[in-house]
């Protein structure tokens, strides 16, 4: 998974940087220190945990956690960390990830609200175009558009996460997913490279864009037609409650965990036919409320949740015959 960019996540600000331990640094320490030299303050925390930086709130630490500044620093430093060979993932809002416990090798890069601009772009009468920033909210960008009645993001009221991390997912619900409103995004390769792509020549498949490995969803491009504010904020209003009844509340989880397979029945139905409901390893536990939420119950590690992952493949599987497959990034494991 590494060279490759990993968004999402709940946090409408990102948590500041958290204090790393007391280790010896990695031998290229000095070249990524140079790279974000013209950094003001704490640009890059050595030996950090990553359990604040998830929804799950697991998984170990970072050899190096970095917080750029902008489109260019970030250029830069992906540029740099291909020279230098160094393994890097990005993170936006830390949703739909597992980080293991043993903790990640190299760097992982945060967007933080450097990266969260919204901006009309064009008025066409019946439609507008809209440029948003990756490291956005989804919840930010969809509020955003119902209060000025741009339509079309509806479905993506009540998910988590960051606009890039839902573009690279292809986030959906309702019937509708992120390619239906996107017209072109703005992607950043593994050498830091910018470039923009028309919706029509990407690959997008659900719950996948379908770029290149290591390619980074830098902006989104979206098509959004007119209505009204008051309408708009009904819609909104009933998915939201839908979501409250069906969905584990408050509890910390990564979402939807596994991918719907073909052939009608979803993910959850099937794990909660094979009797899983409720089922637990130390701290993890399969949702009561939604068989395709695992959740964290309080003291559960990665490991935890990996391997109630598995027993759920295997009894689904030995049920059914349908190998079950992770939305859930599982970055790190041994």
């Amino acid at each position: 998974m590494y060279g490759t960019a990993v968004y999402s996540g709940k946090r409408e600000t990102m948590m500041p940087p958290r204090a790393g331990t007391a280790r010896a640094l990695p031998p290229w320490a000095p070249a990524l220190q140079q790279a974000m030299a013209g950094h003001p303050g704490e640009a890059i925390v050595w030996h950090g945990s990553l359990a604040g930086y998830t929804t799950f709130k697991v998984g170990g630490r970072a050899e190096a956690i970095v917080f750029p500044r902008g489109r260019d620093e970030l250029s830069g430093l992906v540029r740099r960390l291909h020279e230098l060979a160094v393994p890097w993932v990005i993170l936006g809002r830390g949703s739909n990830v597992v980080i293991a416990d043993e903790g990640l090798r190299g760097v992982v890069i945060v967007l933080g609200r450097e990266f969260a601009a919204i901006e009309l772009l064009e008025d066409a009468g019946d439609s507008v175009l809209v440029r948003v920033e990756a490291g956005c909210s989804l919840v930010k960008l969809v509020n955003w558009a119902v209060e000025r009645g741009y339509a079309g993001l509806e479905f993506a009221a009540g998910i988590p996460g960051s606009v890039g991390g839902a573009i690279v997912m292809n986030a959906g619900a309702w019937q509708r997913e992120m390619k239906d409103v996107l017209e072109r995004v703005g992607i950043m390769d593994s050498r830091g490279v910018i470039a923009a792509s028309d919706i029509d020549a990407m690959r997008f498949a659900y719950r996948t864009w379908g770029a290149e490995q290591g390619s980074i969803a830098l902006e989104g491009f979206v098509r959004l037609t007119k209505d009204t504010p008051a309408r708009l904020r009904e819609i909104c209003s009933d998915y939201r409650q839908r979501r409250r009844q069906r969905q584990p509340q408050n509890m910390a989880s990564g979402g939807s965990f596994f991918k719907n397979p073909p052939g009608g029945r979803t993910a959850g139905q099937l794990i909660d036919q094979a009797g899983l409901k409720g089922r637990t390893v130390g701290g993890a536990m399969v949702s009561p409320v939604h068989a395709n939420f695992i959740v964290n119950t309080g003291n559960a590690t990665a490991g935890d949740i990996i391997e109630l992952m598995g027993i759920v493949q295997q009894a689904v599987q030995e049920r059914y015959g349908i190998i079950l497959e992770p939305e859930v990034k599982i970055l790190g494991r041994p």
